[in-house]
């Protein structure tokens, strides 16, 4: 698979993908078709770009995987597709669903219908669908395994789940050959400010209020970025068609420890957390066995120390960055989503 097809590859997990591969410099060629929305950023792929060897076998394509024209051209010259596109926050998705069923359903599904196209043609091409452990929903107790039922309880993990759904169907119903990762919350580096640990790493440097959803125990398995693309890679090369594999992070913190190591990393005050009113629907836990993968020889290698360490280093060193995604947009939709529940907010009390 020297021609690989990376949707969404300048966001956050896809630019990570196309980082590392083109890093390798095997000859392996990257086409990045991106709807560049708020989270999609040519920024995240100049690392490629600053070494020219990794540059000529970079192409980058301005479109939207719910585009057909665009979708069938580029699937047709490609060995196999990797669909890292998609609308991932939980907050917008409870704000305004209807962009989150556009692409994380009717594009996924426009995706498929192309490769299945080329299918016909006798050109077998693998399909990875990028998935997220969010559509187990929450779990009280114990680990979700592939096979478990899933019950994703906001309109992002069911356009998610209704993603991988129709991926699983097109395997089945068309022979389609389709894996599905199921990866846990990541971190890292080029991570849009808008999610939980960018979102509170770049407010503290600031000194601006940090918005802590309810109490805060609210639990998260954390992955880091480049391990998080590494197992997707491992998953096409060896994953089996058809099949669905969990890549878990193995550290386990709530919310509210998270941001204490954030605030450690810092040198900045727990004063600055402010405990403001939950988001509907919040799932209190994710846990997912990764056994899985584990036993095709896949494990993560970034301790949550150490890649929290790097990724505080990385945001303090690319200001530039994160300030021009913090733009008049970002603004509007921070004080819709956190204004009111920090104006009604007290600062917390202590970090125990």
């Amino acid at each position: 698979m020297t021609r690989l097809l990376v949707t969404g590859g300048a966001g956050f997990i896809g630019s990570a993908y196309v980082r590392a591969v083109l890093a390798r410099g095997d000859g392996t060629r990257v086409t990045v078709p991106d709807k560049l929305t708020y989270a999609g950023n040519e920024a995240n792929l100049e690392p490629v770009l600053e070494d020219p060897e990794q540059a000529a076998r970079l192409r980058f394509v301005r479109g939207d995987i719910a585009d057909p024209g665009t979708v069938g051209e580029l699937v047709g010259e490609a060995d196999a597709v990797l669909n890292f596109a998609a609308e991932t926050h939980v907050d917008r998705s409870i704000l305004e669903p209807q962009a989150f069923l556009i692409t994380n359903v009717i594009g996924v599904h426009t995706l498929l219908e192309a490769v299945r196209a080329q299918d016909r043609q006798d050109r077998k091409i693998r399909f990875v669908q990028v998935s997220t452990d969010e559509v187990y929903g929450s779990i009280p107790e114990g680990r979700s395994g592939e096979d478990d039922p899933l019950h994703p309880r906001s309109p992002y993990a069911a356009s998610k789940a209704a993603g991988e759904q129709l991926a699983r169907s097109y395997h089945v119903t068309y022979g389609v050959d389709a894996v599905i990762t199921r990866g846990s919350n990541t971190y890292g580096p080029f991570h849009h400010p808008e999610k939980l640990i960018p979102l509170f790493i770049t407010n503290a440097l600031d000194d601006r209020p940090l918005p802590l959803y309810g109490d805060g125990l609210q639990r998260r398995d954390w992955l880091h970025v480049t391990d998080h693309a590494a197992a997707i890679d491992f998953v096409l090369r060896h994953g089996a068609s058809g099949e669905t594999y969990n890549v878990a992070g193995g550290t386990e913190l709530t919310n509210r420890a998270t941001v204490e190591r954030l605030l450690e990393q810092l040198g900045k005050p727990w004063s600055l957390v402010r405990q403001v009113e939950d988001r509907p629907g919040h799932d209190r836990r994710y846990a997912m066995d990764g056994s899985r993968l584990a036993a095709l020889g896949w494990s993560p290698v970034v301790s949550f120390d150490e890649g929290l360490a790097t990724t505080v280093a990385w945001y303090r060193e690319h200001d530039a960055w994160w300030r021009a995604a913090r733009d008049d947009d970002w603004d509007a939709y921070y004080e819709r989503q956190y204004g009111h529940r920090l104006r009604d907010s007290v600062a917390a009390a202590g970090s125990d």
